[in-house]
């Protein structure tokens, strides 16, 4: 720190070390003010300039140094020089000290800020630059936090001071009026009798009025400012529009519904989106499959002796198209029309905040629901184009067996497709970039899955990153480089799944044109409602995150469809306390809460219980005695943080913590719960059965025992 930084931090330092010394603050509260109201009042009367100068004086420094008691001295400046001159005063003098607090922190902590949190900090430039005005001016005229903290952290942006100024000026003028007008009415009162005078009473209930009258001002303000340059319809075909009829846009459309408003679902390829067709259930219908083929080989250890089969692969894929035949009609055009849902099959185009066109038509809504979903990500690596690639939409048009089937990607798709594979007969070779499969979930889990996909005899490669792919004499290949070692390694294959992730779909029907915002990792950015940048368009599933699972998406639906049906009356904010995730492999993966890892790094202290499902008699009865049940509570307490499982039917015995989550029940209750023998569920009992034995009272026991001792005698 260099030495003009040193002086004006001693400066401050010092200044702020006087008023708490010499206990400054006593002059600064409503009692002595009032009390040393008379004297106050002689000077103003016979010095008006010297007194308006030593308060504007005051007043700035007061701001500057952050001090507690600029409220105090608004009131303070309404009572000693009425209405005008008490608003000029305070106005000018509380924005000249916010910009020296502003430039101040500017000054001090800017480069020490930047040096240690610059990638952060780039985003929140992007956004000063595009809208700082705006959301400096929405700070000052609805406060949502002080306004010494808005002059601090305002002195890290690259806001300019001239804008800093005026906006901070224009935003804090009607506050000012108010607390002003209340101070006069206040330096007016003789007596306790004047308390109920109207104009003290007016000069109070503006004051309270205030927030939320400069709040709903602000959106009128922001919303003609965010609509503008688009005509809004005189009036709406309908109340809701729902773009896409995956899992987000069929709940939203029939909670619509349900409530008898108006609403249109438009969806240009087939009805379910990607969990019906590509995603979850052709997916669970394979896996049923690979089970069968690997129970088979367990025929010796329940029993039977020469149990053989041979897998007809075409008719396991064309099972799959049964499957999501029989399920189709859940999810119909004839179904949610039956609803009262109004099922348009095209290709939707935003073409303005109200309106979509879709089949050359121009339909206009009140509300619209994006709900577009995602596709596979297809990396950009060298040669790829030459090679069979599928991705998880496209490996369901499969009906020849891949001998040597290469999965890229160590995630939950890639884990349960690799591992499905691998027991219907291909020889599957999974490369993953990271140091252990299934990065998310904490390493026992990640070791338990890789263990269990060996012993199926996927040959796993950790720490291998993609290059290249190369087409030589007919043979497909992947050229490799170990991480760990640096080595350069080649794998041939016959047909290559990509499972690497999903990205959003946010280009191609509008958004662009419409300028709804796209975070950084390629999501549409929406707020806590799920809204986006315009209020009246609403986004659920994976198009918005910041989950990309089946069930998140239709709980997300009922807050968008809530909130775009009801906005202006109620809302509320989408709630993401308490979301389970399962990875279906052979054992499964199933999550709620928070992870070792996610509680580590985020710093909050916990208890772990563990109980091994190797213990469990249902387990051993159905040679599935492997794996865990894995309980974050708080320190001492039974309060559930999270819960993960990992063995078979995780996925099920999961939703007992996800109820006692939702509902804040803890172990105990758990515990006291009668669970059926035998039952995997039961697991879920012991595991606090484990806990309450770690916390039993050993002081209440020891004279409990003494007790059981006297009784013998």
């Amino acid at each position: 720190m260099n030495s003009r930084k040193l002086a004006l931090l001693g400066l401050i330092l010092a200044l702020l070390g006087s008023f708490f010394v010499f206990d400054l603050g006593q002059y600064l509260s409503l009692d002595a003010l009032k009390t040393q109201q008379a004297a106050l009042n002689a000077q103003v009367a016979s010095n008006p300039w010297q007194a308006a100068g030593l308060f504007f004086f005051a007043y700035v420094a007061v701001t500057a140094l952050s001090l507690p008691g600029a409220a105090l001295m608004t009131l303070l400046g309404g009572a000693l020089f009425g209405l005008l001159e008490g608003v000029l005063l305070v106005s000018f003098a509380s924005t000249l000290g916010a910009s020296l607090a502003m430039l101040s922190s500017r000054f001090l902590l800017r480069d020490w800020v930047r040096l240690r949190f610059a990638q952060r900090l780039s985003g929140i430039d992007a956004g000063v630059e595009r809208e700082g005005a705006f959301y400096l001016f929405a700070l000052r005229l609805v406060p949502v936090f002080p306004f010494f903290l808005i002059n601090l952290a305002m002195g890290l942006t690259r806001l300019p001071l001239r804008t800093y100024w005026w906006v901070s000026q224009l935003g804090m003028l009607p506050g000012t009026l108010v607390y002003v007008n209340a101070g006069r009415e206040l330096g007016q009162l003789q007596s306790l009798a004047g308390i109920l005078s109207p104009g003290l009473l007016g000069a109070f209930v503006l004051l309270g009025l205030f927030p939320l009258l400069a709040r709903k001002l602000l959106g009128l303000v922001q919303a003609r400012r965010l609509y503008a340059g688009w005509l809004k319809p005189d009036s709406f075909d309908r109340n809701l529009l729902v773009i896409g009829a995956g899992a987000g846009g069929l709940v939203s459309a029939y909670i619509a519904a349900a409530v008898k408003a108006k609403v249109s679902l438009i969806e240009k390829q087939q009805m379910g989106g990607d969990c019906l067709n590509t995603g979850c259930v052709p997916s669970k219908a394979l896996l049923r499959s690979a089970r069968l083929a690997h129970e088979l080989k367990k025929g010796e250890a329940l029993g039977f002796a020469g149990v053989r089969a041979a897998v007809d692969f075409p008719a396991v894929m064309q099972r799959i198209q049964r499957v999501i035949g029989d399920i189709a009609p859940h999810d119909s055009v004839e179904r949610y029309s039956g609803l009262g849902v109004e099922v348009i099959q095209g290709e939707a185009r935003l073409t303005s905040p109200w309106t979509v066109e879709v089949n050359g038509q121009t339909l206009s809504s009140r509300s619209i629901i994006i709900a577009a979903g995602a596709r596979p990500l297809v990396p950009k690596i060298p040669g790829i184009e030459q090679v069979q690639g599928y991705t998880s939409d496209t490996i369901w048009s499969l009906r020849e067996q891949p001998r040597w089937l290469l999965v890229l990607g160590g995630g939950p798709i890639g884990c349960e497709l690799a591992q499905a594979f691998q027991r219907l007969g291909s020889q599957v070779i999974q490369v993953e970039l990271a140091e252990r499969l299934l990065p998310r979930e904490d390493a026992d889990a990640s070791a338990l899955v890789l263990a269990s996909l060996q012993a199926d005899g996927v040959d796993v490669r950790l720490q291998h990153r993609a290059e290249r792919f190369e087409l030589v004499d007919g043979e497909q290949r992947m050229i490799a480089r170990r991480l760990d070692t640096g080595e350069e390694v080649t794998i041939a294959f016959d047909c290559l799944l990509l499972a690497l992730g999903r990205v959003a779909n946010v280009s191609g029907y509008g958004v662009e044109e419409l300028g709804l915002l796209v975070r950084p990792n390629g999501t549409l950015e929406t707020d806590e409602y799920l809204a986006t940048r315009l209020p009246n368009i609403y986004a659920v599933g994976d198009v918005t995150g910041p989950y990309q699972f089946t069930h998140v998406a239709a709980h997300q639906a009922w807050y968008a469809a809530v909130n775009a049906l009801f906005a202006g009356i109620k809302r509320f904010k989408a709630d993401y306390r308490v979301i389970p995730y399962c990875t279906f492999t052979d054992p499964e993966v199933a999550r709620v809460g928070l992870s070792e890892g996610e509680a580590q790094a985020q710093n909050i202290a916990y208890e772990v219980t563990r109980y091994g499902l190797d213990d469990l008699d249902r387990a051993i009865a159905d040679e599935a005695a492997h794996g865990y049940v894995k309980v974050l509570t708080v320190p001492g307490k039974d309060r559930i943080l999270g819960v993960a499982i990992v063995g078979e039917h995780a996925g099920e015995l999961l939703a007992e913590y996800v109820l006692a989550m939702k509902h804040g029940l803890g172990l105990n209750k758990i515990l006291g719960t009668i669970h059926s023998y035998p039952t995997m569920a039961e697991a879920n009992k012991y595991a606090a059965g484990e806990w309450k034995r770690a916390h039993a009272p050993q002081g209440l026991l020891r004279l409990v025992e003494r007790f059981h001792s006297w009784r013998r005698r």
